[in-house]
Parts: C-alpha cells; sequence; structure tokens
C-alpha cells in the first residue's frame, strides 16, 4: 500500500472522528436546553397556578388574595407534595413562601449545565400583588 493511500485513510479517520465528536457536542447541547425550556415551562405553569390560587375567595377554595395561611392548601391546589416538593420527567421543584403575597419556586433539572457539573436550575418569583408577577431566572 502506498503512503498517498495509508494519508487518505488516515486522513479520513480523522475527519470521522472529529464529526463524532460534533455531533456528541450537539446532542449534549440540545438536550441541555430541552431540558431548560421544559423547567422554565413548568415554572410559568406552576406560577400560573398560584395566581389563580390567589386570586379565588377562600370560599371557592382558594387563597383569599394571601399566600399566609393558606401554604398547605396551595400545596395541594398545584399537585405538590405535603414538603412543598414535586418531581416529574423535567426535574425537581420545591415552593418556599417569602411572604403572604410572594412565593418562589426553584426547579433544577435532569441535564448538566453549561459548565458542565452542576445541573441546570431555573428560578421563578411569583409577586401576586405586581402588574408583572412571575420573575424567571435560569442558572447554568
Amino acid at each position: 500500500m502506498g503512503t498517498q493511500q495509508i494519508l487518505l485513510i488516515v486522513l479520513s479517520v480523522i475527519i470521522v472522528g472529529i464529526a463524532v465528536a460534533v455531533g456528541i457536542t450537539m446532542f449534549n447541547t440540545q438536550a441541555q436546553n430541552a431540558n431548560r425550556q421544559a423547567l422554565v415551562a413548568d415554572a410559568n405553569n406552576f406560577a400560573s397556578q398560584m395566581i389563580a390560587y390567589y386570586k379565588t375567595p377562600t370560599s371557592h377554595g382558594g387563597g383569599g388574595r394571601t399566600f399566609e395561611a393558606s401554604m398547605d392548601t396551595l400545596v395541594v391546589w398545584i399537585g405538590f407534595n405535603d414538603d412543598n416538593t414535586y418531581t416529574n420527567d423535567n426535574g425537581t421543584y420545591t415552593l418556599t413562601r417569602t411572604n403572604a403575597s410572594t412565593i418562589t419556586i426553584v426547579g433544577t433539572g435532569t441535564e448538566k449545565g453549561n459548565d458542565g457539573t452542576n445541573n441546570t436550575k431555573v428560578t421563578a418569583t411569583v409577586v401576586a400583588t405586581s402588574t408583572d408577577p412571575i420573575t424567571m431566572a435560569i442558572d447554568n
């Protein structure tokens, strides 16, 4: 076999290796982005349910314009567990009440984030008395 043929074989192996590495990187990036978008969608859904709960009168099973005395009812309303957590295929979500009109939802995803170490995290803050009640922050 001539040196030109060996050079072509080596060059072909290098090109195929680079193509496989690029494909794996693209797949991982797409998985991260899909998980991030799913976390944001879930957090938005939970936040919308919380606002509906906040605005529903207590006589109809809602919060009556407060989260203060009704956290247990809110957890049942949106389908969370008694320990204020919820888990699905996208990640694990935790609720924390700050005051009578503010709740924070922290969603931790199933995919590693941009740093490759920590999982993707989304934080949604619901301030029910605000004109723009949902604030979203994406970490990693």
